[in-house]
């Protein structure tokens, strides 16, 4: 199974209307609930692709109360291991103007979380982890330091790879990812690390196997806009790998097997909420499937698209997926990688 953590869970909510208008009121034509943050969005991807995924993290109050009915209320192979707090999970809003297909966001910052909780949350992390059982392959592509077995989850279930999503809530220390990185790094699992700012910074420095930053993210930690030379610098500093999302222009991967690009065939206009989680579960799947990095890149890439092509906030639309897999260009090389980004 997979495991993702989702620290600043949220209730994604979607309102869409017929066109948007700045000082105006409108009619709402329709509204959607799914329950958020980058972790849950990946393990619905990964559920939906058949893949059993356990979710940890933090919920509490009304709102993640109601975040773990739709959790519950969801197909396929999705196990709760959500830890409560005391306040109340945030909303995100997406408006969608249906007149354009562009999406306003709006995020709420999470409920402060108390260090008994965070110790809580810690002990909750390490008995899914040491849950027993022998794992397969690293999330890098075989990079050293990876980590090559795997820990167990509930019931013994091997414990493919973590990955580790999204924002701190208020109250959770600034390091965590770094502490949850070694962790999993002391049971054998391999790691992904999907987040910004301070916490990516010292994360990276904990040895994840893969990062995937987008192009402002990666460029933030390292100080250079130019993706070839920053993902370069992220390795230098600690990831294994580095699959740089490049938004519209699709994926930069920078690994110790080689360099790839993965672009799609065309621009697809909608709601891009939840499109690099979708890349997330693409290159987690593929790993759990043995594919090669061209591969697991080809899949992250269209499924990001279709994720953008959806009606719903961090769902995918199969038919964009089917369509788009086959025609996604995968260049090889640093000087493919360099042109494309």
């Amino acid at each position: 199974m997979f495991l993702t953590v989702t620290l600043n869970a949220a209730l994604d909510v979607t309102y869409r209307v017929p066109r948007l208008r700045a000082h105006e009121s409108h009619r709402i034509t329709d509204v959607t609930e799914r329950p958020g943050g980058k972790g849950l969005n990946v393990a619905r991807v990964l559920a939906a692709l058949g893949h059993p995924v356990t979710v940890t993290g933090f919920v509490g109050g009304p709102t993640g109360a109601h975040v773990r009915a739709l959790l519950a209320a969801g197909a396929g192979p999705v196990t709760d291991a959500l830890v409560d707090v005391a306040g109340n999970t945030r909303r995100t809003i997406a408006v969608v103007d249906g007149s354009t297909g562009d999406t306003t966001q709006l995020n709420e910052a999470g409920p402060e979380v108390t260090a008994a909780e965070w110790a809580a949350f810690l002990d909750t992390y390490g008995t899914l982890l040491a849950g027993g059982g022998a794992g397969e392959g690293t999330v890098a592509g075989g990079g050293a330091g990876a980590g090559e077995g795997a820990g167990g989850g509930r019931g013994g279930a091997p414990v493919r790879a973590v990955a580790l999503c999204g924002s701190l809530p208020p109250g959770v220390p600034v390091g965590a990812y770094a502490e949850l990185v070694r962790a999993a790094h002391a049971a054998g699992v391999p790691v992904l690390l999907d987040t910004s700012g301070e916490p990516l910074r010292r994360g990276v420095a904990a040895r994840p196997g893969l990062v995937k930053p987008n192009a402002a993210e990666l460029a933030q930690l390292t100080g250079s806009t130019e993706p070839l030379r920053a993902a370069d610098d992220a390795r230098r500093r600690g990831a294994h790998a580095v699959a740089a999302s490049l938004g519209a222009d699709g994926l930069l991967a920078v690994t110790a097997d080689g360099t790839w690009r993965a672009a799609p065939p065309r621009h697809v206009p909608g709601n891009p909420t939840g499109a690099g989680d979708s890349a997330v579960a693409g290159l987690l799947s593929g790993l759990a499937e043995g594919l090669d990095w061209p591969a697991r890149l080809a899949r992250a890439v269209a499924l990001s698209a279709a994720t953008v092509a959806a009606p719903v906030a961090g769902e995918f639309d199969a038919a964009t997926y089917a369509e788009t897999l086959p025609r996604i260009e995968i260049t090889s090389g640093r000087g493919a990688a360099r042109e494309g980004a």
